[in-house]
């Protein structure tokens, strides 16, 4: 048996539902204003660790260059192997291509660092697009940020008192790599990854 609510009751019920109601949907729409927000960072912090990838790894190709410059050439080319006697003339580039391809730019220049003892590079980017529009004013003007640092990290050992004009075998991580000075080609370089390690700083 169906007992229907008086209409006076009927007429308070109407209000809550529509309160509840409108509450639900503020709830839905904060929710998406979060979740954009939060792919906005997450899309932010993507550029920029790939631009801080990318100023490190341009310094470590300067790192191949002028090894396989000076084996046979000059007597510290061991000095090479410590990762750190680059100049980085090419890393702000290097970062401003990859963060393009992001659709982010970077704020400044690729800035030395070092973290964990390996040299390395801090790049901060801020993001082309913008969170869009929500229920939260300012989001259709306001861009993500984000920073990140990556390292130069040095894989290669050898013994102690080595000479640099003698053949010199590195182990580098495991893995052997025999370097004669007197018979040298660029070619008996391995690739780069084995020598030097680049990742993003912990």
């Amino acid at each position: 048996m169906t007992h229907l609510l008086p209409n006076g009751d009927r007429g308070q019920t109407l209000p809550i539902y529509i309160w509840l109601t409108a509450i639900l949907l503020f709830a839905a729409f904060a929710f998406f204003a979060f979740a954009q927000a939060a792919s906005a960072r997450n899309g932010a912090q993507s550029a920029a660790d790939a631009a801080a990838l990318a100023a490190a790894q341009d310094s470590r190709d300067e790192l191949m260059r002028g090894l396989a410059g000076t084996i046979g050439r000059d007597d510290q080319w061991l000095d090479w192997l410590n990762g750190d006697l680059f100049k980085g003339t090419g890393a702000t580039a290097a970062a401003e291509r990859l963060a393009a391809e992001n659709d982010s730019t970077v704020q400044g220049d690729a800035q030395p660092a070092t973290a964990n003892g390996f040299p390395g590079y801090r790049v901060a980017i801020e993001t082309r697009y913008t969170v869009g529009d929500s229920i939260i004013p300012g989001t259709e003007t306001q861009h993500a940020k984000a920073h990140a640092t990556a390292v130069i990290e040095p894989r290669c050992t050898f013994a102690p008192g080595a000479d640099p004009k003698k053949p010199v075998e590195l182990d580098c991580g495991g893995e052997l790599v025999d370097i004669d000075p007197e018979d040298f080609n660029s070619d008996d370089l391995p690739d780069a990854s084995v020598l030097f390690s680049v990742h993003l700083a912990e």
